[in-house]
């Protein structure tokens, strides 16, 4: 499928002065309720309104972004009086951890209620004589009208072959990229043929909400929250993941990164990479003991929620074969505590669904915030901090290379695979890794079906790895380079045993 990634497209904007727009109330606003209620008349002008039909539907939209980027959920749309912008705003003006769940939400007035899953001969086709695709189709539905194809869709079993041999690539297959970049089938439809979500099933990787060319979909931010946190006076500091590499633009090094978000009001800066290195030099050992020893057929990463959920979920057998260890987030956070007992931690990252696990009752996360790239470009921009002009006065330093490469896919496999060369000379290693959660299922019947004994996998759900998140800022292949480069910038290949 190809991607929107990186591209500056109007939803993008839209998200971004959105976040700004929040992170400016938080900051500047003395009457929080009016100034909130006066905000989509100032991102929508009655003159310039360009991106729907009427400058009210824009305007409607921009009331759900803001509620949700409040932590807030949507406003019921079956209600004779579905409330105010600012309904619930009390309970979100508080300087703790705060979203309403579910995380993710479809915004009905936005969605396009796109055709779900069918094949439609478009004005290109030439009538040829051959017709090669009713030829190859197996049950019939095509035929010959006013010396055009056409397809009859209660025959039509969408196997996709009348596509496949058209000379003129005249047949054109409709889907609804949302459920298209689901690879739980967490997309379902209303009455309306809407898009909604379908909680359980959804594990929050947010795929769909960078999918949907309409900006349908959005998450739920805890920007103002974390802003209200830092005005507390409290100790707050921040943990940056390494997909953070190039994400703030190409001229900024990870040390000026560093200086701007002392600049912000944080009180200092790690490394989530540091969290990565204790994770995967414990998974280099339990692979040797408990995999390569024969005790274990195969081990699974569990540094991906999503991946982790799904696998739980959809594969409960395989819960024992996920890694005991804490993620990178969490571990990294429990340094943090140790290190500052009286600290609040936020986790700044590319990923939408770290804001479950660090909600989650199971595993005390020691995370008080999570915030996305996207979310802190949108501080840095309420703030007039310019990343770009930075002058660096700190360094980020401590990772090892191993850590420091969880930030793409396959990175944390060859992590525990470098550690385990280093630690155990010799040992035969079988690493294996899956990127996207269709091909994390398949990997997963595989590793069930017996044909992964030995195996030690990695799962990502983003194509591309973290680099690929939902929160993040720039196009998958710079994101990709300037992992490999803060990489390679490690003073250590590998942490010590």
């Amino acid at each position: 499928m190809s991607s929107m990634r990186g591209i500056d497209t109007p939803v993008r904007q839209r998200r971004r002065r959105v976040f700004k727009e929040v992170a400016n109330l938080a900051y500047h606003s003395t009457n929080l309720k009016d100034d909130m209620e006066a905000l989509p008349y100032k991102i929508v002008d009655y003159e310039e309104s360009q991106y729907w039909e009427s400058v009210y539907r824009d305007r409607a939209i921009i009331r759900e972004r803001l509620r949700l980027a409040m932590g807030m959920a949507l406003r019921p749309e079956n209600r004779e009086h579905p409330g105010h912008l600012t309904e619930g705003l009390e309970e979100s003006n508080i300087d703790e951890k705060y979203y309403e769940p579910p995380l993710m939400q479809v915004i009905p007035s936005a969605c396009n209620a796109c055709p779900e899953n069918h094949f439609e001969v478009t004005n290109t086709c030439m009538g040829c004589m051959a017709h090669p695709c009713r030829e190859v189709c197996p049950v019939g539905a095509m035929t010959m009208q006013n010396g055009k194809s056409h397809i009859d869709r209660e025959k039509c079993i969408k196997c996709g072959k009348c596509k496949d041999i058209c000379p003129y690539d005249a047949i054109s297959h409709k889907e609804r990229p949302c459920k298209k970049a689901c690879g739980v089938n967490a997309i379902q439809d209303d009455k309306y043929g809407r898009a909604v979500i379908d909680n359980e099933a959804c594990v929050s990787c947010g795929q769909c909400m960078v999918s949907c060319p309409f900006g349908a979909i959005a998450d739920k931010s805890q920007i103002f929250q974390l802003i209200r946190a830092m005005q507390s006076g409290r100790k707050i500091i921040a943990q940056v993941a390494p997909a953070f590499a190039g994400q703030f633009g190409p001229k900024v090094t990870p040390d000026m990164f560093k200086t701007a978000l002392k600049e912000l009001g944080f009180a200092e800066v790690y490394e989530t990479a540091l969290g990565a290195d204790l994770g995967c030099a414990a998974e280099a050992e339990h692979y040797v003991r408990e995999v390569a020893s024969g005790k274990q057929d195969f081990a699974l990463t569990s540094c991906c929620p999503s991946w982790s959920v799904m696998a739980k979920h959809l594969f409960p057998e395989t819960i024992d074969k996920i890694s005991n260890e804490l993620t990178p987030m969490v571990a990294t956070a429990r340094i943090i505590k140790q290190e500052h007992p009286d600290a609040s931690v936020v986790f700044i990252g590319p990923c939408a669904s770290k804001k479950l696990e660090a909600s989650r009752r199971t595993v005390r996360s020691d995370v008080d915030f999570v915030i996305t790239f996207e979310e802190l470009t949108g501080m840095f921009e309420a703030r007039g901090i310019l990343v770009e002009e930075i002058q660096a006065l700190d360094e980020m330093r401590g990772a090892t290379a191993a850590g420091r490469g969880y930030g793409v896919a396959g990175g944390v496999a060859s992590a525990i695979e470098d550690c385990i060369k280093e630690y155990f000379p010799g040992t035969a290693v079988h690493v294996e890794h899956a990127e996207g959660l269709s091909e994390c299922k398949k990997m997963l019947l595989l590793a069930k079906a017996g044909k992964k004994k030995g195996c030690l996998i990695e799962g990502m759900a983003c194509p591309g790895g973290c680099i690929a998140g939902a929160g993040t800022n720039i196009a998958l292949g710079a994101a990709a380079k300037e992992v490999a480069k803060f990489k390679a910038e490690a003073i250590r290949k590998v942490p010590e045993q």
